[in-house]
């Protein structure tokens, strides 16, 4: 999607379109939940705000991937940042003609909400492919632009909350403005020269990226080992309101600052990761990420203070932010360019489905619980990182070597029986 005579040339712009798509994107999804509680003061509708948010992510990637591999991720990137501005401008044409609170206010706002998060994750995958091109014309280097994207995402979701609280008390006229704008922005900067006119169409769907990964050991093995990784992560994450408030009896002001030192860790592994890649592989960086994280996950459950919980908390997160980094490297080595929109779409599928069990898990343990949950999950996420290192070690070459080493695979023609 992106041409520059040099392989680095692009990076600069492609780094700008992630950033503003991402900053757009967190800066709507924690901003409409509080927006429902500031206009109707329920927390159950604030509840569905996020179902509805959700809700319609999750699905976005039954297709995103398709839409990438038939059209091209350039052009899919500027049409739905496209789409989500004409959203926006809607949107707030509306509420400005409605009542600040209300039912109808509401619904408006739980209809942005849902179209919103839909156009986030359809650019997201348009843009972490585009990404991935890029970095494919740095070879051995992958690992570096993938660290830097990873850095944007984590800033972004360090940002996002933050600007939108504060654009809030201006209003959500002002807040909606913003997110326009950085959408449009996102649309205006995506080239529309390059590939996009030259890209062929390919035969893409969610049963050609289950096949693609089928086909790929290595990436299957770390899918396998991240997901269970995940639900650790997600348990953490749901029970830290809990753990802080009723376990260590702070405020809720301590649950945010707690997030805070756990986003900052994940910056500076995110920016380590990718000087340690350079020195040692990936193999042996990612298996001590693994095992960092997995320790401190079962320190958060054993922590005897609030400071050694915040601790543990944010070297979790930390492990976590260097494994994305091994994930994105791998994925952009060894999934062929034909099919990477729809295989990406279901390792993103498969990474995030253990996060709903994890709420469900906090619902239905009790409080005095929760600590043998963590443990139990620190022990899981154990055995699967270990079983995941294991299985790359056997295939540890494909996951060393460039991607212009790794195989093509390619597309089998789909036969009538197994269609839709």
């Amino acid at each position: 999607m992106l041409s520059s005579p040099t392989p680095s040339a692009s990076l600069p712009r492609t780094y700008l379109m992630r950033a503003t798509d991402a900053l757009a994107s967190t800066t709507a999804t924690y901003a409409i939940p509080l927006l429902v509680l500031i206009t109707t003061g329920s927390t159950a509708l604030t509840g569905l705000a996020f179902l509805l948010e959700w809700t319609p992510r999750l699905a976005a990637f039954a297709f995103a991937g398709s839409l990438v591999d038939r059209w091209g991720a350039g052009r899919v990137f500027r049409a739905s940042n496209l789409v989500r501005t004409a959203v926006v401008a809607l949107a707030g044409a509306v509420l400005l003609t409605l009542p600040s609170a209300g039912a109808a206010t509401t619904c408006v706002v739980l209809a942005f909400g849902a179209a919103s998060g839909l156009l986030a994750e359809v650019s997201f995958v348009a843009v972490e492919t585009l990404g991935v091109e890029a970095s494919r014309r740095l070879d051995d280097a992958a690992h570096r632009v993938q660290a830097v994207q990873t850095g944007i995402d984590q800033g972004a979701v360090l940002v996002g909350p933050l600007l939108g609280g504060l654009l809030l008390l201006a209003g959500p006229t002002v807040l909606l403005t913003l997110v326009g704008a950085l959408a449009l922005t996102a649309a205006a900067t995506t080239p529309s020269g390059g590939t996009v006119a030259d890209h062929r169409p390919v035969p893409s769907s969610l049963l050609t990226g289950w096949r693609t990964l089928r086909r790929i050991p290595a990436l299957s093995w770390l899918v396998g080992g991240l997901a269970a990784s995940n639900l650790a992560t997600g348990v953490l994450q749901a029970a830290a309101p809990i753990t802080v408030i009723h376990h260590f009896h702070y405020s809720a002001a301590a649950v945010g600052a707690v997030w805070s030192a756990a986003a900052v860790a994940s910056l500076i592994a995110v920016s380590a990761t990718r000087r340690a890649i350079d020195c040692f592989q990936v193999w042996p960086v990612g298996a001590v990420a693994a095992a960092a994280s997995t320790a401190a996950c079962l320190a958060t459950a054993l922590a005897p203070s609030f400071t050694a919980y915040t601790a543990a908390v944010a070297v979790v997160m930390a492990g976590d932010g260097a494994l994305t980094v091994i994930l994105r490297t791998l994925r952009s080595r060894l999934i062929p360019a034909q099919a990477f929109g729809s295989t990406l779409a279901v390792t993103i599928i498969l990474v995030l489905l253990p996060l709903p069990l994890a709420g469900a898990l906090i619902a239905a343990v009790p409080t005095a619980e929760l600590p043998h949950l963590l443990q139990a999950c620190a022990v899981l996420q154990g055995l699967a990182l270990g079983g995941c290192f294991g299985g790359l070690r056997r295939h540890r070459a494909a996951c060393e070597r460039s991607h212009l080493q790794v195989p093509v695979l390619k597309e089998q023609p789909v036969q009538p029986a197994d269609a839709p």
